[in-house]
């Protein structure tokens, strides 16, 4: 049995595509079925006591030996027998030190990547799957489809982007539109041709497979990772500044003046060289 942060749970071909972080590793893992060979995991394996797993349930997944590639993807797992089973959930600040905002998103800056560009990289460089942060997700609608961008925190930016999260759908189809920063799980679709008229092979193309809104609780850890804060550097100033020792103990009045005031900070200011860095991210 292998545990991981489930980060996306999205459509493909009236079935699911699940992936999500090894606790173990690190790395992202795609369990795939040999019912399919394109990645889809049918009802009768994935659900949970009847349920869906949600994004950020750690889920008890049974796993074998490394599954075919597709010739690209260096993730995908093979799903053994045995009950899928929920551990927990998580809070979203469990997950940013998942976050790889510093490179390109999936490995250039359009919209889809070539199978051939990443053949041509070694094996386990043939990520297929990201996850980031952007301060503002744009939607827009193009019929009976949704579409996504965003920018991330270095400058990164993805345009119209399908969204293939169901339950974030659903949301956008009720007239929502989110209204703070996001963690964004970015995947690779399957190689396919977006019209009789496209030249060349069938690239596979970026999909916003996964969207995780982000509280002002939630963004105080963004800022103090972005500043280089440990827990403890911002214990001791909510102690100091509140009398209080945790973001959790705030006021809503003052939540957000600390979240303001950490957005106004450079990286390195109110730095303690011996502090320990962020690691509890959940519990902080």
């Amino acid at each position: 049995m292998v545990k991981i942060i489930c980060l996306a749970n999205s459509w493909k071909y009236q079935e699911r595509c699940i992936a999500g972080i090894n606790l173990e590793t690190g790395e992202w893992v795609r369990p795939v079925c040999s019912e399919y060979p394109d990645g889809r995991v049918p009802q009768h394996i994935r659900l949970i006591g009847g349920t869906e797993p949600a994004l950020l349930d750690i889920i008890d997944i049974p796993l074998g030996e490394s599954d075919s590639d597709y010739g690209f993807s260096c993730e995908n797992v093979l799903i053994s027998d045995g009950c899928w089973r929920r551990v927990k959930s998580v809070a979203p600040t469990a997950v940013l030190q998942y976050c790889q905002d510093d490179i390109e998103i999936l490995h250039n800056s359009a919209r889809y990547v070539e199978v051939a560009e990443l053949q041509y990289l070694p094996f386990r460089e043939r990520q297929t799957l990201q996850l980031v942060y952007t301060p503002e997700l744009k939607i827009e609608r193009y019929g009976s489809k949704w579409k996504g961008s965003f920018v991330t925190s270095s400058g990164k930016c993805l345009t119209k982007a399908s969204i293939t999260d169901p339950v974030f759908i659903e949301k956008l189809a009720s007239g929502y539109r989110p209204q703070n920063p996001c963690l964004i799980t970015v995947s690779l679709s399957m190689p396919f041709r977006p019209s009789e008229d496209w030249e060349g092979e069938p690239p596979c193309w970026k999909l916003i497979a996964g969207v995780i809104e982000l509280s002002d609780s939630d963004r105080i850890l963004v800022e103090m990772r972005r500043l280089g804060w440990s827990i403890e550097q911002g214990r001791q100033y909510l102690q100091e500044y509140y009398g209080k020792r945790s973001r959790i103990e705030l006021t809503c009045d003052e939540l957000k003046e600390f979240l303001s005031y950490l957005t106004t900070l450079e990286p390195a200011t109110y730095h303690n060289l011996n502090a320990e860095p962020i690691t509890d991210l959940e519990n902080s």
